[in-house]
């Protein structure tokens, strides 16, 4: 069940009350409908904020917030969600108190998204608009199809490193993926079939790991600018890394562009 406590202060000489909400839910045993019909209808009720406490692997958390008045909710999840989390999401923060599964942030269209762990395969599979962050490692297929829409421009940030194919059929966004653990890049196939937007990648990557579709070179002053953003970003998200920004910028970036904005175009027949 969900129990919602208020707090209200005065604002300004003539005592205008704003209210404060914030509401707990005990996830233990509620299935994945039961978990989503709460959150929405605390959301039309005019809640702002949700602690969900006790989830273990309810999928699809944050999907059905959207509304025509385009209301607000952040959301703390303790505990695991199941796959999907944040599918569809449109401009609410989600944080994770733990690892999360696999697709996070499908076809996301706004809003943020912060594990404090790991996430699984497909992260931000057709990503379109928003940010994710992510503390560790996450796994295969990392941004696949991610792509741009209209004005919005999606950001994924991890901070260890991915699995095979990151960026498969990339087609827009920006992916930055740090490395903080100085490992050595075991993902293969990294932009096979990419052809629009950037990755960045902290640490040496060998040519023989990359797909044919993309070109690696050394970062210039206009990627500094974007890597300096995020990272920033990314660092107030997860004090407890203990590294500064300028540690991290020190260290040497490459960045992965498609070589063609049609890189199958030989096969089409027309």
């Amino acid at each position: 069940m969900a129990r919602a406590a208020a707090s209200q202060t005065s604002v300004g000489a003539d005592h205008i009350e704003e209210r404060i909400a914030v509401a707990e839910i005990d996830a233990t045993g509620l299935q994945t409908k039961e978990l989503n019909d709460q959150l929405r209808d605390l959301l039309l009720s005019g809640i702002k904020k949700v602690n969900i406490r006790n989830v273990c692997g309810q999928r699809y958390i944050g999907t059905r917030l959207y509304t025509p008045e385009h209301l607000r909710m952040e959301i703390e999840i303790f505990g695991t969600p199941g796959n999907d989390l944040a599918a569809f999401l449109y401009g609410h923060k989600i944080t994770v108190h733990g690892n999360a599964q696999d697709g996070v942030g499908n076809t996301m269209d706004g809003g943020e998204v912060i594990v404090k762990g790991r996430a699984g395969d497909v992260l931000a599979f057709s990503m379109r608009g928003g940010e994710i962050y992510v503390r560790d490692n996450c796994g295969y297929r990392t941004a696949l199809h991610m792509k741009e829409y209209e004005d919005k421009k999606p950001v994924l940030v991890v901070g260890g490193c991915t699995q095979d194919f990151l960026g498969e059929y990339m087609a827009g966004g920006i992916v930055i993926i740090l490395n903080l653990l100085d490992q050595t890049h075991k993902a293969n196939f990294i932009g096979t079939g990419m052809h629009g937007g950037v990755i960045y990648l902290r640490g040496q990557v060998e040519p023989d790991q990359l797909g044919g579709q993309v070109e690696v070179t050394a970062i210039e002053e206009p990627d500094r600018s974007i890597l300096d953003r995020y990272v920033s970003r990314f660092l107030e998200r997860f004090p407890e890394i203990g590294m500064s920004q300028r540690e991290i910028m020190q260290s040497q970036f490459y960045r992965l562009k498609p070589k063609s904005k049609r890189p199958y175009s030989n096969l089409y027949t027309y």
